[in-house]
């Protein structure tokens, strides 16, 4: 009996094992918006969008997001639940930086997918900057396709679509086809969650005061 006693007491004493947290996949760097709105996580794939993801992470790491807006909310006519939500730094050019690479969804095989992250552009190649959308519901037509470039998407939502959803919900007008949010949704900051930050060294004129 005194064995038995003994045995429990060691059992209950003994610290409960830790749970391993899950492994990052190689190549993966994940990144905060801490909006208006809530937060928004994301999972950006360096490995398979090298030099999009290069490029979007430089404008979190140089705090070129931070105080930026979520500017528009392109819902689905026909399914308004449905679209993709859109910010940046819009045309500001104290903040953008240099142009870089489009990178086809179909070298990738990153496609626009429910809650894809990809970059915004112009119809001029390599045009892609600081802007990007992240997209409610899949979006196949935004996918390269012969001679049809498409958007490139680099990563996608791993935490957060209630808030991307919300704002997608949100009122809009004006331009771009009445799809400019009439409350435009401040991006508080943008951090990256795995490993250091990594600035570009170059000068943020949009902090120099006047």
């Amino acid at each position: 009996m005194r064995i038995l006693l003994a045995l429990a007491a060691l059992f209950l004493a003994a610290p409960a094992p830790t749970l391993a947290a899950p492994a990052r996949k190689p190549g993966i760097v994940r990144v905060q918006l801490s909006t208006a709105a809530g937060p928004i996580t994301l999972a950006i794939d360096t490995r398979r969008a090298p030099e999009t993801s290069k490029n979007f992470l430089a404008y979190v790491d140089d705090g070129r997001f931070d105080g930026a807006v979520i500017y528009r909310a392109a819902r689905s006519k026909n399914a308004p639940q449905y679209g993709f939500i859109q910010g940046g730094i819009r045309t500001d050019a104290r903040r953008i930086l240099p142009p870089f690479k489009h990178e086809r969804t179909d070298q990738t095989g990153i496609t626009h997918t429910d809650g894809t992250i990809s970059m915004a552009r112009r119809t001029e190649p390599n045009s892609a900057g600081g802007n990007f959308f992240i997209t409610v519901g899949a979006l196949p037509s935004f996918d390269a396709k012969g001679t049809f470039p498409g958007y490139a998407a680099f990563g996608h939502v791993t935490a957060g679509m209630p808030t991307v959803k919300r704002i997608l919900a949100g009122k809009t007008g004006g331009a771009m086809r009445g799809q400019m949010l009439l409350n435009g949704i401040r991006v508080i900051s943008a951090r990256r969650l795995d490993g250091p930050a990594r600035p570009t060294g170059l000068v943020k004129p949009w902090l120099i005061k006047k």
